[in-house]
């Protein structure tokens, strides 16, 4: 049996059928007939020679083993045609007025000085919007549409409706002061830490409530500035993971030292690049991501 080709409306219908739960409910989501959505599904079993639903009986219609397995490339099927149409619609606008940024506090000031020195010079009429965040709080404002793109840890898991692109990594120190009492050893097994407290950059947003990224101590405190965070490492009270970029004159002053924490050497910070399918990079926000990449 020769397979046909199914429609791009033919998949539609399975993916909402699926996700509402019975034709009629997918009839109503698709502004169609109940009938129109039995004719399309039978069409698309047609063309691909396969049942996709169970109807046998009045219970609602099922997915069978080959309906299973179909859904997924159904499904990357029309992300991709959304993509396409986002990207349309986006060559269609032609250059933006604005470039929305929100950036991972972690990104290095200099790799953000170079990029938005360039992106000065390359298309000068273009406004800039920016925005400094940490951890999930990135993710937050380019889902809620505050900014297009955001730069943030590669760690985090994104929503299904966004995309990425990696721009390099951050490496990250254990430091304290020179005069905090882990200063004085040359090594730390894990027990050495449970008593000293570990200074922490917490997430503004419910995105990664829960989860600990580079935590050793049991002794934690929460900070959500990573200013704050720091000036208390300076100050003697904690110790905490830092960016290199930011501690480095810290380190060569002898204002802080970096600790033989177990686990924590050449512990990297990946960055990435996000945005939403619906509202791709316009031509200078896609040359602002390409800048960064190109700075590894």
């Amino acid at each position: 049996m020769r397979v046909g080709t199914p429609t791009v409306d033919q998949l539609q219908i399975l993916a909402t059928v699926v996700e509402c739960g019975s034709f009629a409910a997918a009839g109503r989501r698709l502004s169609r007939a109940t009938s129109a959505i039995a004719y399309g599904v039978d069409n698309l079993e047609e063309q691909l020679g396969v049942t996709v639903f169970d109807r046998s009986g009045t219970k609602k219609p099922e997915l069978t083993e080959a309906g299973r397995a179909l859904l997924a490339h159904a499904r990357s099927v029309l992300q991709g045609v959304e993509k396409m149409r986002a990207k349309a619609a986006s060559l269609r606008e032609g250059e933006e007025a604005e470039v929305s940024l929100v950036t991972d506090v972690m990104l290095p000031t200099a790799r953000l000085v170079d990029a938005l020195q360039g992106i000065q010079v390359a298309y000068p009429a273009v406004q800039l919007r920016l925005h400094a965040e940490a951890l999930g709080a990135v993710t937050q404002l380019v889902a809620d549409g505050t900014a297009r793109l955001g730069i943030n840890c590669a760690m985090h898991p994104l929503p299904d409706d966004m995309e990425r692109q990696l721009i390099g990594h951050v490496r990250l120190i254990p430091v304290g002061s020179p005069s905090h009492p882990l200063a004085r050893a040359r090594r730390h097994s894990p027990g050495d830490l449970r008593d000293h407290i570990q200074l922490v950059l917490s997430d503004r947003s419910p995105l990664t409530r829960g989860q600990d990224f580079g935590v050793f101590s049991k002794k934690t405190w929460r900070l959500a500035d990573l200013g704050v965070k720091h000036a208390l490492l300076l100050a003697t009270v904690g110790w905490g993971l830092m960016p290199e970029f930011m501690v480095r004159g810290d380190l060569e002053a002898g204002r802080l030292i970096e600790l033989d924490i177990p686990g924590s050497k050449d512990a990297l910070y990946p960055l990435q690049a996000i945005w939403r399918v619906q509202t791709p990079p316009g031509p200078a926000t896609q040359w602002l991501i390409d800048r960064l990449a190109g700075q590894v």
